[in-house]
């Protein structure tokens, strides 16, 4: 049957589709029957498809594609590009989102002070409403719910005497909405998180000089209330020296059990030949020539014990000390300086050594990560750090003070160190805990910081790294488009999140952004009146998106086909008014 569509060569239909529009090129699909001739040519579609993402073309196929054909189709129609509903009932700025594992429920935080949870139905709807401020709360930051969505973690700043702020950890029961259990978390930044169903990680800082402090961090039970001398609701998983004014923050639990079946594999460049027993990787480099070098890590990054030939801590303490007295050191050490190597030798043989084989194995794929954000050279958080949580660890039953340790053994060392080289302002784990996705802002390449509470400056493009939990090696794919302003004393997180083919993520350009994982390319920006703060795909639909921002609302976008079939779902008017009819005729 002729359509009547002009029956051209096959080489000028392609040069034509080459550059239509995406939806130019589906539309002719459906209309010309030679175009759907030409549509199954592998070929013409595959130069099509990296011509028009402008893909390098040694990257190759979505390992889950059928043709190029249906890949192209899919960047096109599956992502969540089409705004949908604006949710307004939060009167200030909306800072995070996060939805449970069903994908039934999502929650939201915001400077308002409440916790909203929200019904994900054909329409969304608000289903119940937590206001913190009875509570001396400030604003509400970040939620979680559990493995089995019975219980939601929501974290806040609490304002406490004198007007001082700190954080606070509530657990509230998604049966009937009340509030269980309350645990302090210092500094508020850390959130908190769950470790399994029914414990909770938290936070404490304690200071031993101006520039020196201590991080313990906390594993609760979140039913407290209920009180028994025999049974602990508490117990000190670990406790980590910072120097230099930084802090433990942003903490987050990998499950390593989950890493033998990915959703999606990122190692089709082979990257970063630097040997992965090196255990500090600097991406402050531009060169992959230097980056294939090992680097040996920086000496307050990685806390190691002398050997037994060694000079004992005790003694080169008392050396420090009688040539600061004696005059002998050269360049005069500053305040900040002398407090820094102090702290150094006091903590270098009163730690406990890192658990040997950090990477899962057969014999340890029970166990799980406990992922922060941390630093060694100022305030600003510029390192990523990586300690295994044990099976024994993963209760609140036994001593609360944790495990048995020798009495010189102060504190834990850190298993595994990632230098970002640059402020972190973001951190997110894709759905099998294989890759860790982390949104920073460059520092000036060859920088030196002299003084902690002096950060250098920061790139006002965002960079989002990639690194494989499994090898820990970076895969080096830096996704880029985002951008933010703000100096590094105002600086402030921006929520991303990884779903099976999508990273998306926020930004202060009043946009959100979607890029595909395997292609490395950006495929949306989602418009907002304000910064974009946070962004959540529902973990069952990943063509759902939502997005939070400062302007106050809360956007929900769906894909071009999910918009498809939801119109398909809804009944058609005239359908109603033809079938009322024949009713009333007969």
């Amino acid at each position: 049957m002729d359509t009547g569509c002009p029956r051209l060569p096959d080489t000028v239909l392609f040069e034509i589709f080459l550059y239509l529009d995406h939806a130019d090129v589906l539309s002719v699909g459906l209309v010309c029957q030679q175009w759907r001739a030409v549509a199954r040519d592998e070929f013409l579609w595959k130069e099509l498809f990296y011509r028009y993402y402008r893909v390098s073309r040694d990257v190759p196929r979505h390992p889950g594609a059928v043709s190029w054909y249906d890949e192209f189709q899919r960047l096109y129609d599956t992502i969540p590009c089409v705004e949908v509903q604006a949710l307004k009932e939060h009167n200030d700025q909306v800072l995070h989102l996060s939805f449970s594992h069903s994908g039934c429920l999502f929650a939201s935080c915001s400077k308002d002070c409440t916790v909203k949870i929200w019904s994900n139905e054909l329409d969304i709807s608000l289903q119940h409403s937590s206001n913190m401020r009875p509570y001396n709360w400030s604003y509400t930051q970040f939620s979680q719910f559990n493995s089995d969505d019975s219980l939601l973690l929501v974290s806040g700043v609490f304002v406490g005497p004198h007007n001082s702020s700190s954080g606070e950890i509530a657990v509230i029961s998604m049966e009937n909405f009340t509030l269980l259990s309350r645990v302090r978390n210092k500094p508020y930044d850390v959130f908190g998180c769950w470790l399994n169903e029914t414990n909770l990680i938290s936070g404490n800082l304690h200071r031993i000089g101006r520039i020196t402090s201590c991080s313990v961090l906390w594993l609760n039970n979140a039913f407290q209330g209920i009180e028994s001398e025999n049974v602990n609701v508490v117990k000190r998983l670990f406790k980590i020296q910072n120097l230099n004014a930084s802090t433990i923050r942003t903490v987050m639990v990998a499950d390593c059990s989950r890493y033998d079946s990915p959703d999606l594999l990122l190692d089709y460049e082979e990257q970063l030949a630097a040997s992965s027993t090196c255990p500090v990787f600097d991406l402050g480099s531009d060169s992959e020539e230097e980056e294939a070098k090992p680097k040996p890590p920086p000496e307050p990054a990685v806390q190691e014990l002398p050997d037994a030939g060694g000079v004992p801590a005790e003694h080169g303490l008392q050396q420090l000390f009688d040539d600061i007295m004696e005059g002998r050191v050269r360049p005069a050490m500053t305040e900040t300086e002398l407090e820094t190597k102090v702290a150094e030798l006091f903590v270098r043989n009163r730690t406990k050594p890192p658990e040997p084989n950090l990477l899962p194995t057969d014999s340890n794929r029970k166990t799980k990560y406990l992922i922060f954000t941390t630093g060694c050279l100022t305030y600003s958080p510029h390192q990523i750090g990586i300690k295994r949580i044990l099976p024994h660890q993963m209760t609140t039953a036994g001593p609360v003070l944790g495990e048995e340790r020798r009495s010189d053994e102060f504190f834990d060392s850190l298993d595994h160190v990632i230098d970002i080289h640059g402020h972190i302002i973001g951190m997110g784990l894709s759905p099998d805990h294989r890759y860790l996705y982390v949104n920073s802002r460059a520092w000036p390449r060859d920088c030196v910081i002299s003084d902690p509470m002096q950060p250098p400056p920061i790139a006002e493009e965002i960079d989002l790294h990639v690194f494989d939990l499994k090898t820990m090696k970076e895969v080096k794919r830096a996704l880029r488009a985002h951008r933010a302003y703000t100096p590094n004393e105002e600086c402030f997180f921006i929520f991303l999140d990884v779903s099976r083919d999508f990273v998306a993520s926020g930004a202060e350009d009043r946009h959100g952004y979607i890029w595909d994982r395997h292609y490395n390319i950006c495929l949306a920006k989602l418009q907002h009146d304000n910064v974009v703060n946070s962004v959540a795909f529902n973990p069952v639909e990943q063509e759902l998106l939502l997005t939070a921002s400062d302007d106050t609302t809360i956007k929900v976008w769906r894909s071009p086909r999910a918009m498809r079939i939801r119109q398909a779902r809804r009944p058609q008017p005239r359908k109603l008014l033809f079938s009322w009819l024949m009713n009333q005729k007969s």
